[in-house]
């Protein structure tokens, strides 16, 4: 399993490191222990967290409701969970993690 996502139940722990103001929002590989996200939005005002929470609720095909930043809201170090994820995105292999 790779550093940067746990499950824990049915739900996916994924730390990111975040790159906010870039041309588009994607993954973007590792970066240390952690999958590097860039981000179009800027940082500020809460809006690259905005963008992080609607770019994987589109990536893993959940609510927006169902992703959450529980630590590192102010960091460019964050811990998401990811309720009951329901696919994995093409870009990254999260293939092999589905339960």
């Amino acid at each position: 399993m790779t550093q940067y996502v746990r499950w824990d139940g049915d739900d996916l722990i994924l730390f990111c490191h975040l790159q906010p103001g870039a041309k588009r929002s994607e993954f973007a590989g590792e970066h240390g222990e952690r999958i590097k996200i860039r981000l179009n939005a800027p940082p500020v005002d809460g809006k690259a967290n905005t963008q992080l929470i609607a770019f994987l609720s589109k990536a893993f095909a959940v609510p927006k409701h169902a992703v959450q930043i529980e630590s590192g809201e102010l960091s460019r170090q964050k811990r998401v969970r990811i309720t009951a994820p329901n696919q994995f995105p093409d870009a990254v292999e999260f293939a092999h993690l589905a339960t």
